[in-house]
């Protein structure tokens, strides 16, 4: 949020102007009752209302005001079809909620600086800051839309938090929760038009988010298709208050699907980066299916990551920048965690840290190119819902390490392993010259593992003999490719590995013990 350009509060006189609307005024209260486009601007220390017609549309235009308010929202809208509030060119615009926090409920209060109980969308190509001291900082009942504009909001409770739907089409926004999410639905039910509600959907945009809780959390989907986002929650949010109790952390969390068609995605998070759960009962008469399909887009994280020793018996978060000592407890993350099922068919991911890196009970990679650097399994099949757990490789390009001299897996499947086609690299305990390493393994499957497509490199060992078909298995040195036996140490560094006519530049943070590699392709060489 250093990139947010400063902000300077007016202290010109106030003025509520209209040429097709109609307002009244009491004291510093300005309550609007028509349709129309209203223009404010200059300081004021009161409220605006707005109490139209059900089917009214109302415009805000803000030209420069800063308004705040100490009894209530700064702006409440009661009654209208829809509002817009739109920060012109060129204008910098403040508003104020400076009520005391909220520590019990009270329907007399707008639970946000922006209180709405219809539909809102926030736009312009002005600057608006959002401060609220009492609960959230936007808060919208029905469908809340930002457009084009430059916004920070920052509140105790949720920044942003439309109830039936989020939608951020663009603009330049910086999110702050204290003690809360940042961007938050509530509802599940199916509007009178047909719509499902509970969904958050990013189109584009440059977007901050500092959370205490979760970055986003929405009560039915998630769907990202382009922009620019970056997540710290927890600890990892400078902003978050000590105070803070909130118990989930997480990066984006759905309770039923995250999809990721595109866009930009930075998530450093205390807890999972991207999360789904399943078999939340939904007011449309579902239960959450606890689906994450990544299709396209560029996603990093960092998520906190102990020892597995430590965070079995729980562990507190790492240490804000100022120190202090009232960090939550967690017992170990996942970059990306689905209940259900989670597909990849596109997109880069990294993992930079993560306690488990990819974790599911059906496991799909189609295409991407990922890589996973985790502190215990590094890819993980267990049973969330019911079914066998399952890891299906299919296409694209899965690169995997885990620490070799601990009771880790590279990837472990409590069912199933199977690979028809794509390119996986994993690095792991055991040797490839036999079955050792204890109960930890490069490549583990309580089940089957079977190998009829593609190639897969395993360094360090497997715990059980695939089933291959269609493919060749070599143990291979680090510079030939023959048949026969062969025990191979790799240091610590850079590595290529070329299969075909295609190269593979490797890094190894560890020694691994023997490279074992099935492949159709017609020739294997490591070098």
């Amino acid at each position: 949020d250093e990139t947010f350009p400063e902000v300077v509060e007016t202290t010109a006189d106030f003025a509520l102007a209209s040429e097709d609307g109609a307002f009244t005024q009491e004291g510093s209260v300005y309550t609007i009752t028509a349709s129309g486009t209203y223009s404010l601007s200059g300081s004021l220390e009161g409220q605006i209302v707005v109490n139209a017609g059900d089917d009214d549309k109302v415009v805000l235009e803000l030209n420069g005001i800063t308004l705040t308010c100490s009894t209530d929202s700064p702006i409440k809208i009661l009654n209208a079809d829809s509002c817009e509030i739109s920060s012109k060119k060129n204008t910098q615009n403040v508003i104020k909620d400076t009520r005391s926090v909220k520590t019990a409920d009270d329907s007399t209060q707008g639970a946000g600086a922006v209180y709405s109980t219809c539909d809102l969308k926030i736009k312009g190509n002005g600057t608006l800051v959002v401060e609220a001291g009492y609960n959230n900082g936007i808060h919208c009942k029905d469908d809340l839309t930002i457009k084009n504009v430059t916004l920070k909001v920052t509140a105790p409770n949720n920044a942003l938090k439309g109830n039936d739907s989020v939608t951020i089409e663009s603009g330049t926004l910086v999110v702050i929760s204290t003690a809360g999410d940042g961007i938050k639905t509530e509802n599940t039910d199916v509007s009178s038009k047909g719509n499902q509600r509970g969904t958050i959907t990013i189109e584009d945009g440059t977007i901050s988010i500092y959370a205490a809780g979760d970055g986003i959390q929405a009560a039915y989907d998630v769907v990202i298709n382009g922009g620019s986002l970056g997540i710290y929650t927890g600890s990892y949010s400078s902003y978050t208050a000590k105070t803070a109790t909130t118990d989930s952390y997480k990066g984006i969390k759905a309770n039923n699907e995250l999809t990721v068609n595109g866009g930009t995605l930075y998530i450093c998070s205390y807890d999972d980066g991207l999360h789904a759960n399943a078999g939340d009962a939904f007011d449309n008469g579902a239960t959450g299916l606890g689906n994450i399909n990544i299709v396209g887009g560029a996603i990093t994280i960092t998520v906190y990551s102990p020892t597995k020793t430590t965070a079995m018996g729980g562990r507190m978060g790492p240490q804000r920048p100022n120190g202090w000592g009232g960090q939550q407890e967690v017992k170990g993350s996942d970059a990306i965690h689905a209940d259900n099922t989670l597909t990849i068919s596109g997109g880069t991911i990294n993992v930079d840290s993560a306690y488990e890196g990819l974790e599911a009970t059906h496991i799909v990679i189609q295409g991407g190119t990922t890589t996973v650097y985790a502190t215990d399994d590094g890819v993980n099949a267990a049973a969330k819902v019911s079914g066998t757990p399952s890891i299906l490789v299919t296409g694209g390009y899965l690169d995997v390490t885990v620490p070799t001299n601990g009771d880790t897996d590279g990837i472990d499947s409590n069912g199933t392993y199977s690979q028809t086609g794509g390119v996986v690299v994993v690095r792991g305990p055991g040797s490839a010259s036999g079955r050792t390493g204890g109960g930890a393994f490069a490549l583990d499957a309580e089940r089957t593992i079977s190998i009829s497509g593609g190639t897969l490199a395993v360094f360090g060992g497997i715990e059980s003999t695939p089933s291959a078909s269609g493919v060749t298995r070599t143990l291979v040195t680090s510079s030939t490719v023959s048949a026969g036996t062969h025990t191979l140490t790799l240091s610590a560094g850079t590595h290529t590995l070329t299969l075909g006519d295609t190269t593979y530049e490797l890094t190894f943070k560890n020694a691994c013990s023997g490279c074992v590699v099935y492949s159709d392709q017609g020739s294997v060489s490591l070098q």
